[in-house]
């Protein structure tokens, strides 16, 4: 028994050591993130009108939580501690819990998420054919996503930019088989609205798996903390 216990120890050391260390290098990214120059560039280079600092102080309590929990685990694995293994169980015990309700939530609101992304996208192609300033702000981001992603317009095609349309005609101009004709040009016969759609549900996809793992590593570290505190207690 004591051989089990003593690899048991270690293990649960190694794993809540690495678990530390993420949560270390996760707070060290974001406090930089929040008050480095060159952080603050990065995060308020794509401002959309919503605090740019939101996810960073997200990101901050994420790995404060992280630390904690990881040196309990590790003082509580080291000094046979039941009250930090009890400490870090409960702990990562509600951060699963957040994360099965977050799961939930998130394929109750799918559809809901759905229409929402579908609206601001429709509102978005209005603007395309506008002259205001918030239009122009939409219209050169726009541009350089049609550029990027090879598509014209986002509901139809290069007919969404109407007068706009000479400003945005060399982003849309198209020189494989996937083109059709506009005022004399060869455009980009594909819209970006399903362009759009196809990146969001595969960022979707790679975020269930990024959490599905986490909750894997999760489980394991549960399973090791409540094995260790039993068996101290049995000592």
């Amino acid at each position: 028994m004591a051989g089990v216990s003593g690899c048991l120890k270690y293990s649960m050391f190694f794993f809540n050591f690495l678990f530390w260390v993420c949560g270390t290098l996760i707070l060290g990214l974001a406090i930089w993130l929040r008050v480095s120059k060159d952080g603050k560039e990065i995060i308020t280079s794509g401002d959309n009108g919503t605090n740019p600092f939101i996810a960073v102080n997200i990101l901050i309590a994420v790995g404060s939580i992280i630390m904690v929990l990881g040196f309990l685990g590790c003082c509580g694995a080291v000094k046979e501690s039941r009250c930090m293994l009890l400490l870090f169980f409960i702990g990562l015990l509600l951060i699963l819990l957040l994360q099965v309700a977050a799961g939930i939530l998130g394929a109750t609101f799918k559809s809901e998420s759905s229409r929402i992304l579908n609206e601001t996208l429709y509102e978005n192609a209005k603007l395309l054919s506008e002259t205001s300033n918030e239009a122009k702000e939409v219209q050169k981001a726009m541009i350089a996503f049609q550029s990027e992603f090879k598509c014209c317009g986002l509901r139809f095609g290069a007919a969404d930019w109407g007068n706009n349309f000479p400003d945005a005609k060399e982003s849309c101009q198209c020189t494989g088989s996937d083109c059709e004709s506009y005022s004399g040009q060869s455009v980009y016969r594909t819209t970006c609205l399903s362009l759009i759609k196809d990146l969001v549900e595969k960022n979707i996809i790679i975020v269930i798996g990024i959490a599905f793992g986490l909750a894997v590593i999760e489980i394991l570290g549960l399973v090791f903390s409540m094995v260790l505190y039993c068996q101290i207690g049995s000592k």
